[in-house]
C-alpha cells in the first residue's frame, strides 16, 4: 500500500500521533532577558509590527512546506517502528521511544517524524540523537523557524557553540527587527564559559555596525564575562543609534551603580526628564532612591507610577512590594489587595505578601489564613514555611514541627530548604541539641548536601563539639572548593579558641579572597589578627566590618578591641548603640559583663 501524505496513515496511527503530547521545550524554556527588560516589550512599536510580519510569512511558509512533504511506502517494519515508538513512551520506555522514532527520522526524512523524534530525545534526557533528529527536520524543512530555532538551541546546550555559529548567523539573517539579537541573550544563557560566548556574540555582531539590537547584546555579554567597560561602550552605542530605547538605559544604570548610585539616579533621571511616561525606567529610579534611603523621593515616584498606570497590574504589584520594603504597610496592602480584584496572573504570590504583612504587624490569626490560602505556583513553599514559622512564634513549636514535616516535596533542594528550618526553629527555642540530631539524622540520607554540612558544622559549634565542626567543613571545602564561608567558619572557630592561629589566619585569608566584600569575613580577618596580637591590624578590619554592616556581634568584636586597645570611651559608645539594638544578643551580652561586670 502506498500513501503521498502521513495524514493519510489509517486511524489508529493518527489518533497516537494527535495523542502525543510531549513539545520541544528547548525553544520554549529560555531564560529570560536581564532584570532590565523584565515584563515590557524589547522593540518599538513599529519594530513589533515588522516582527509580526516576519512571524505570519514564517507561518506561511511553513504551511506551504507541508505541501512538499515526502511520499512514503507504509511498509510493515515502518509501522512497526512508530506503534513502537509510541507504545513504548506511553509506558514509560522513553530511551527506547527515542532511539525507535529516531531510526524512523532517517529512514522517512519527514520533518514531522524528525520533529517528533527530536522532542522524545530531548525528553529522555539524549542531546546528541536529539540535535541528529533537529538537523533532518530543519534540513528537509528548511522553510521553518521553529526547526532552525531548536537545531541552534540544542546545539548551544549541548555546549557546540561553534557548530551552532553558522545556524545562529542564518536566524538573524533571517530577522531584520533586530528582534534575533535579543533572544541570543536567552540561547546563551546557560553557557558556563562566559568569555566564549562574549567571543561568539561579537562574531555576530560585527556585520551589523548599525544595529541598537547587536551592541545591546555584547554589552549584555560582556557584563556577563565580567568586562564592565566595554559592556558600557557597547550600551552606550546602542543608545546612540536608538535614543528612545529604554533597555540600554536601564543596563547602563545597573553599571553605573556598580561605580556610584549616584550615578545611576542622574542617569534615570535624565532619561525620564525625556521621557516621562517609560514605566520601567522609573521604576528603577524608584528601586535606585530606595537603596539611596530617598524614601520621600521614592514615595513620590511610587505616587507618578500609579497616576500614570492605575490598573497595569506590574505597577501596582512593584508599588506594593517597595512599599513593603519601606515598611509603608497600609500602602502595601492597600496595592496588594487591588491585585486580588486586578486579573493579575499570580494570586497567589500577592497572597504571600499579605499574610508577611499581617505577620509584620503581628496579627498571627490573619497571616495563617492568608499563608493557608497559597494553594500552588512558586510561593507555595515559602508560604508553607511561613506558616510554621508563624505556629513556632505564637509559641507552638510542636505544631510548627509536624506542619513542616507533613509538606509533601519532590526536590532535594526543597527537602534541605524544609529541615534547614525546622533546625533554626529548633535554635530559636534554645534547643540546639536537637537540631543537631535532626540534621545528624538528615546527612545519613545526603552524606554530601553542602547546606546540610554547613548548618551541622554550626550546630556543632554552638554544642563546642569542635571535631565535628572541622569534620564537617574540612569535608565541605573538598566538596565545594570556593564556599567562602566554610573556609571561614572553620578559621573563626580556631581562632575564638586560641587553636592553630597561622591555620586558622590561612583559612580566613582564603574566604577574603573569594567573597572580599563581606563584612562577615572582614570582621574574622580582624579577630584573628586580634589573638594574635596584632591589635592595631585587627582595628582597621574590625572598624570596616562595623562601617558596611553594624551588626551586635561585630560590635562586641570592635568593642572588646578598642577596651583593651585603651579606647574605652568609644567601646562603651559602640557597645550602647549596639545594645539598643539588639539587647537580647548573647556574644554582646557576654563579651559587655566580661569588661563591664
Amino acid at each position: 500500500m502506498s500513501f503521498p501524505r502521513f495524514s493519510t496513515f489509517p486511524l489508529l496511527i493518527r489518533i497516537l500521533f494527535a495523542a502525543s503530547g510531549l513539545t520541544l521545550a528547548a525553544c520554549a524554556q529560555q531564560p529570560t532577558l536581564s532584570a532590565a527588560s523584565a515584563d515590557k516589550p524589547a522593540l518599538s512599536q513599529s519594530q513589533a509590527e515588522e516582527a509580526a510580519h516576519q512571524k505570519a510569512a514564517a507561518s506561511a511558509a511553513e504551511h506551504a512546506a507541508e505541501q512538499n512533504l515526502p511520499k512514503q511506502d507504509l511498509t510493515e517494519a515502518l509501522l512497526y517502528e512508530y506503534l513502537l515508538a509510541e507504545i513504548a513512551g506511553q509506558r514509560g520506555a522513553v530511551g527506547l521511544s527515542a532511539q525507535a522514532y529516531a531510526d524512523l527520522a532517517k529512514q522517512t526524512r519527514d520533518p514531522r517524524i524528525a520533529k517528533r523524534a527530536a522532542e522524545v530525545a530531548l525528553y529522555a534526557r539524549m542531546p546528541a540523537a536529539a540535535i541528529d533528529a533537529a538537523r533532518i527536520w530543519y534540513e528537509t524543512e528548511p522553510s521553518s523557524l521553529q526547526a532552525l530555532q531548536a537545531l541552534t538551541s540544542l546545539l548551544i546546550g549541548a555546549k557546540r557553540e561553534q557548530e551552532a555559529l553558522p545556524y545562529l548567523q542564518k536566524l538573524l539573517q533571517s530577522d531584520d527587527s533586530g528582534a534575533g539579537f535579543l533572544q541570543l541573550a536567552r540561547l546563551l544563557a546557560n553557557n558556563e564559559d562566559k568569555a566564549l560566548t562574549l567571543n561568539l556574540v561579537r562574531q555576530l555582531a560585527q556585520p551589523y555596525p548599525g544595529s541598537a539590537q547587536a551592541h545591546f547584546a555584547v554589552a549584555q555579554a560582556a557584563v556577563g564575562a565580567g568586562q564592565s567597560e566595554l559592556a558600557l561602550s557597547e550600551v552606550r552605542a546602542a543608545a546612540k543609534l536608538q535614543p528612545d530605547w529604554d533597555l540600554p538605559v536601564l543596563l547602563e544604570a545597573q553599571l553605573l551603580q556598580r561605580q556610584s548610585n549616584t550615578l545611576a539616579l542622574e542617569h534615570l533621571a535624565a532619561f525620564l526628564a525625556r521621557h516621562p511616561m517609560a514605566r520601567d525606567v522609573r521604576m528603577s529610579y524608584a528601586r535606585a532612591l530606595v537603596a539611596e534611603k530617598k524614601y520621600t523621593e521614592a514615595r513620590a515616584e511610587f505616587q507618578t507610577l500609579l497616576k500614570d498606570f492605575p490598573d497595569n497590574t506590574d505597577v501596582v504589584f512593584a508599588v506594593g512590594v517597595l512599599s513593603l520594603q519601606l515598611q509603608d504597610y497600609a500602602l502595601a496592602q492597600a496595592n496588594f489587595n487591588r491585585l486580588l480584584v486586578l486579573p493579575y496572573r499570580d494570586k497567589n504570590t500577592v497572597r504571600m505578601y499579605l499574610g508577611q504583612i499581617a505577620e509584620e504587624q503581628k496579627d498571627f490569626p490573619e497571616a495563617l489564613r492568608l499563608y493557608d490560602e497559597v494553594v500552588g505556583g512558586e510561593s507555595y513553599l515559602r508560604a508553607q514555611i511561613r506558616y510554621a514559622l508563624v505556629l513556632s512564634k505564637q509559641g507552638n513549636l510542636a505544631a510548627a514541627r509536624a506542619h513542616l514535616q507533613q509538606i509533601e516535596v519532590d526536590s532535594e533542594s526543597a527537602k534541605v530548604q524544609l529541615l534547614l528550618t525546622e533546625a533554626q526553629m529548633l535554635r530559636d527555642a534554645k534547643q540546639p541539641r536537637v537540631a543537631f540530631e535532626l540534621i545528624g539524622n538528615a546527612l545519613q540520607s545526603m552524606p554530601e548536601q553542602p547546606e546540610l554540612l554547613y548548618d551541622y558544622a554550626m550546630l556543632a559549634e554552638k554544642l563546642d563539639r569542635v571535631d565535628v565542626l572541622e569534620t564537617s567543613l574540612t569535608k565541605l571545602i573538598k566538596l565545594k572548593p570556593d564556599h567562602a564561608h566554610a573556609y571561614n567558619a572553620l578559621g573563626y572557630s580556631l581562632a575564638e579558641r586560641n587553636l592553630r592561629l597561622p591555620e586558622a589566619q590561612e583559612l580566613i585569608e582564603k574566604a577574603l579572597q573569594l567573597s572580599p566584600e563581606d563584612p562577615f569575613i572582614i570582621d574574622s580577618m580582624g579577630w584573628v589578627l586580634y589573638r594574635a596580637g596584632k591589635s592595631e591590624q585587627a582595628l582597621e578590619y574590625l572598624r570596616k566590618a562595623y562601617t558596611v554592616r553594624p551588626d551586635p556581634e561585630i560590635a562586641a568584636h570592635l568593642g572588646e578591641v578598642l577596651w583593651v586597645a585603651g579606647e574605652r570611651s568609644e567601646a562603651e559608645k559602640i557597645w550602647l548603640d549596639a545594645s539598643k539594638k539588639a539587647p537580647d544578643n548573647d556574644a554582646l551580652n557576654s563579651t559587655i559583663k566580661r569588661f563591664r561586670p
